[in-house]
């Protein structure tokens, strides 16, 4: 299978067939178990010093990608390969191991530091369990460093500080630097700017930019803001109901969508370039319930273009050239078929 990769890239962190189902709670007795559909079928790969966006509205199960890669998560089904090979990390020591090369920074800054303790214990706390530090004066240093990594100077004002002193951009810079201090290669970027005010969120990205470009991280960058996507990263991947429905460079998806779903994000996004009378696409309904989802592709309740077809099977995927490609049936029947009636194929 073909990734959304440059040809001559290789990738450090990769998903195959990724699926996960959570099970719902039954308050009956003897009723028929039902499971959350979050993810079916996601497959992808970051690539050293490169960005993929993990693009879609909420509840199309981004965060839940994001959380299998970070190993918070256990796969329904599917295989992720660290350097090639296949991540268990059963035991306590692999998994420490795992996350002492993939690192995720969390949506919410105000929750993902602990209100009781200062910037120095959370950064010295990460330094010391990943054996980057074995003293006090060498924790110090390199908290001072990464403190200035991530423009919170002079270190010094900072280090000493509690969450509840800092703004929320401090906050979540607070958040990036931890995740540097285990010494990542892979970057899990959970809508790190989506809870930021508007003001400050262009700085964070370009904090992020800087340090993908000086620290060759991959990263993988969850959002729901298409804009910001083309912005960021290289690559773009679009989900739609824990599906994917196209994927391939930022600037060829975002010019050039094809799935109808993509054009719909796009439709909603603020253009200036815009004509003013140009109307967004009509909405046409909500994201389906994942506990029992529409079958084949679960867009075609909202899709402006649905076919008899497109209620009976998943779209294999098709190839539109340069990495670009779509799971949809105006395009033909894709290179790759399905399986079954409702199976998804990325």
């Amino acid at each position: 299978m073909t990734m959304t990769t440059p040809s001559t890239a290789t990738p450090i962190l990769e998903a195959d067939h990724l699926r996960k189902h959570f099970p719902v709670r039954q308050f009956r007795p003897f009723a028929k178990p039902q499971v959350v559909h979050a993810v079916e079928d996601i497959s992808l790969a970051l690539v050293p010093g490169r960005a993929l966006a993990l693009v879609g509205e909420s509840g199309s199960g981004k965060t839940t990608v994001a959380r299998m890669l970070a190993r918070l998560y256990e796969p329904t089904a599917g295989v992720i390969r660290f350097r090639g090979r296949p991540v268990t990390a059963s035991r306590r020591a692999a998994l420490l191991e795992y996350r002492h090369h993939v690192q995720m920074v969390f949506q919410d800054p105000f929750s993902s530091l602990n209100p009781v303790h200062s910037v120095r214990y959370h950064l010295g706390r990460v330094l010391r369990l990943h054996g980057r530090a074995h003293t006090r004066d060498e924790e110090t240093a390199q908290i001072l460093a990464l403190l200035g990594k991530v423009s919170l100077t002079p270190a010094e004002q900072f280090i000493e500080k509690y969450p509840h002193q800092l703004s929320g951009g401090q906050r979540q810079r607070v958040s990036i630097a931890r995740a540097l201090a285990a010494g990542p290669e892979v970057l899990l970027a959970d809508e790190p700017v989506s809870m930021l005010d508007v003001s400050i969120r262009l700085g964070v990205l370009n904090l992020l930019l800087r340090l993908k470009r000086e620290e060759r991280l991959a990263v993988l960058f969850i959002t729901h803001d298409i804009a910001s996507a083309r912005y960021f990263a290289e690559e773009t991947l679009i989900m739609y109901a824990g599906q994917s429905v196209e994927s391939g460079p930022s600037d060829a998806v975002i010019q050039q969508p094809k799935h109808p779903y993509t054009q719909l994000l796009i439709s909603a996004a603020p253009d200036p370039d815009r004509p003013a009378t140009a109307k967004p696409l009509p909405a046409r309904g909500e994201i389906p319930s994942l506990v029992t989802p529409p079958t084949g592709c679960r867009f075609h309740p909202r899709c402006p273009h649905a076919m008899p077809v497109c209620r009976e099977r998943f779209p294999g995927r098709t190839e539109l050239g340069n990495g670009h490609w779509t799971h949809c049936f105006l395009y033909g029947e894709g290179n790759d078929a399905p399986e079954g009636p409702a199976t998804t194929h990325s």
